[in-house]
């Protein structure tokens, strides 16, 4: 395997190149979805695979719901809305399968999967969301960084324990075939 950097609009690869391409979270960065889509599906051959994960809802996933509940809570005329927008706003099983449809994949088949996401403590995930992702300029452009993250602990802490916390996690896997 050889890792190369690239930009999923235009891959550099020739046609046919591949049997697989795997997109684990990427989904929700691509400027046109069906277009990333469509050069996945130019790269790989006849019979290759395309796999792809995708974050379900921001309310089934629970410490990036309560901060984001949190944050619009201290923000209420303009809340970061991050969280809610770019990871979770791509959810949409029946926009992402006719977008592969669309891009020449044959019958994508779609699984939710749930499990759990634990930390030793509440301020972990608040740490991780606010600080740890592109919230973070959200938060920074409306005030005090270390005050929103440590009220979002307060506010995990407050659902979930002051202890090892332990929330549901949500994602959608995709495989479809060229």
């Amino acid at each position: 395997m050889e890792w190369r950097q690239a930009d999923a609009l235009a891959l550099p690869f020739a046609l046919a190149s591949f049997d697989l391409v795997v997109c684990q979270f990427g989904v929700m960065f691509f400027p046109d979805c069906p277009r990333a889509m469509a050069e996945a599906r130019r790269v790989l051959r006849p019979g290759g695979a395309l796999l792809l994960s995708v974050w379900d809802r921001i309310e089934e996933n629970e410490f990036a719901d309560v901060v984001t509940q949190e944050l619009a809570r201290l923000h209420p005329s303009d809340p970061p809305r991050f969280l809610a927008r770019t990871p979770h706003g791509h959810h949409d099983l029946r926009r992402l399968v006719a977008d592969l449809a669309s891009a020449g994949f044959q019958a994508p088949e779609a699984r939710t999967l749930a499990e759990r996401s634990r930390a030793p403590g509440p301020r972990v995930p608040a740490v991780a969301h606010c600080q740890g992702t592109p919230l973070r300029t959200e938060i920074e452009a409306r005030g005090d960084l270390l005050a929103a993250t440590e009220a979002c602990a307060e506010a995990i802490a407050r659902r979930f324990g002051k202890g090892p916390v332990n929330g549901k996690i949500q994602a959608h896997v995709i495989a479809a075939r060229a």
